[in-house]
């Protein structure tokens, strides 16, 4: 999917957040990215120092501090709460990624690699998805329960429902990450070959503005190096 910058924007003029989310988090933004012009290539030297950054970030904060005690992990384990999850077992991505910096984040392409360690150096829960897979724009919204997601158990592919009431992602086509930002849809997964991508930020306080803006700058920066024509929309969702 090959688009220019307005292209990109009038895509993400149509997402959308419920009110009734807005009700549970009225302090919750989502800030969105589409970025198109990606030169897909593996982790090297680049986001190999961004890794280890993050990973140096991760473990100062973690040393006086369990992780479910930082300030922006509790902030999600109360959203998940709130629509009835339970975060010590389905651990938001921030806190899934904390947990795993002190032995190695993961080392998977550069475009996954660099959204990684933006989300663990800023404490803030980032997803990254492939746009020319999305069917439609993105919406947050409470789960019916009759929604498809598709995902894998012990190998085999599958088709699951979220609960009621649930916070989810998702386009026209159904669920593409469940419990906010818990875990992604398999159709819509960054891969090796992803050329656009779609990018949520998602945002609760203790985080301000000012903080999102500028883990938004320097995710958007190491964008750009991954191509020469690389593209990129923003848009900051929040209750007006």
């Amino acid at each position: 999917m090959s688009r220019n910058a307005e292209d990109l924007a009038g895509y993400l003029s149509g997402a959308e957040v419920a009110s009734d989310v807005w009700d549970l988090r009225p302090d919750y933004r989502a800030m969105l990215l589409a970025v198109s012009g990606i030169e897909p290539g593996l982790s090297d030297e680049g986001s190999e120092a961004l890794l280890q950054a993050a990973e140096a970030s991760a473990r100062g904060a973690l040393a006086q501090t369990p992780v479910e005690e930082l300030p922006h992990v509790a902030a999600w384990r109360e959203a998940y709460r709130a629509f009835g999850a339970k975060p010590q077992r389905t651990r938001n991505s921030l806190e899934a990624l904390l947990r795993r910096a002190e032995s190695g984040l993961p080392r998977v392409n550069r475009l996954t690699d660099v959204y990684n360690a933006i989300s663990v150096s800023h404490q803030l829960p980032l997803g990254g998805e492939d746009l020319s897979r999305y069917a439609g724009p993105p919406r947050l919204i409470r789960a019916t329960g009759d929604e498809s997601f598709d995902t894998t158990v012990d190998g085999a592919e599958v088709i699951e429902h979220p609960e009621p009431g649930e916070v989810v992602w998702c386009d026209d086509a159904g669920v593409t990450c469940r419990r906010w930002n818990w875990r992604q849809a398999r159709r819509t997964q960054l891969h090796d070959g992803t050329t656009s991508a779609l990018f949520i930020i998602d945002i609760l306080n203790p985080v301000t503005d000012d903080e999102a803006m500028l883990a938004t700058d320097e995710l958007i920066g190491h964008l750009r190096s991954l191509g020469p024509d690389v593209q990129v929309a923003q848009r900051l969702v929040q209750r007006g």
